[in-house]
């Protein structure tokens, strides 16, 4: 067996850093958009004000959350800091909609994350399609290009949540026939 180089042990351990960063990323951002999940998978959150803190928990004191591109400058704007974003989250769950939003599933894909010590950065794509009460129906899709700090405490946080429009598209009635009005996949039973 060849001699290790102390040179050799510390690249060896600068990669398993890296990935484990990624794999921790991963999970923060997939936690994300299971969390935004309507109905809400999460079993046991009372109400949309712990979904909300959940939310709250994965990111940084100083986070800002912007809609960016033609489609979501005006939509979203730019939030700036954990008490905006969070109300941000309060006024999209808080209010009572008409029509009620029945589903809304994010699906991420074309991964790329990139980490440079304590710092990261991740693009995503997703598709998401709503369900309202109406029979109305949309699929929308977005480009992600979030960033992520290691926190002192050794957890990593979002430290940027920034999405741009790719497409709104209107599906057609009963496009989907069967749906979940509750999820019960984590129900410890």
């Amino acid at each position: 067996m060849p001699d290790v180089s102390h040179a050799d042990l510390q690249g060896l351990i600068k990669r398993i850093e890296t990935l484990e960063a990624e794999a921790e990323i991963r999970r923060l951002q997939a936690r994300y958009m299971f969390l935004c999940d309507t109905p809400l998978p999460e079993y046991g959150v009372k109400d949309d004000a712990e979904r909300i803190d959940l939310i709250m928990a994965l990111y940084s004191e100083d986070a800002t959350w912007e809609g960016v591109g033609d489609y979501y400058d005006n939509q979203f704007g730019r939030l700036e800091g954990a008490a905006a974003i969070r109300r941000h989250f309060e006024n999209f769950w808080g209010q009572k909609r008409d029509p009620e939003l029945l589903l809304n599933v994010h699906y991420l894909t074309s991964e790329q994350i990139h980490v440079e010590g304590e710092t990261a950065d991740g693009q995503w794509v997703h598709c998401q399609p709503w369900i309202f009460s109406d029979g109305t129906s949309l699929l929308r899709s977005s480009r992600l290009n979030n960033a992520f700090r290691l926190e002192p405490d050794g957890n990593w946080k979002i430290t940027r949540t920034r999405t741009e429009n790719v497409f709104v598209a209107p599906l057609t009635e009963g496009w989907a026939t069967d749906f979940a009005k509750a999820s019960v996949l984590m129900n410890p039973r």
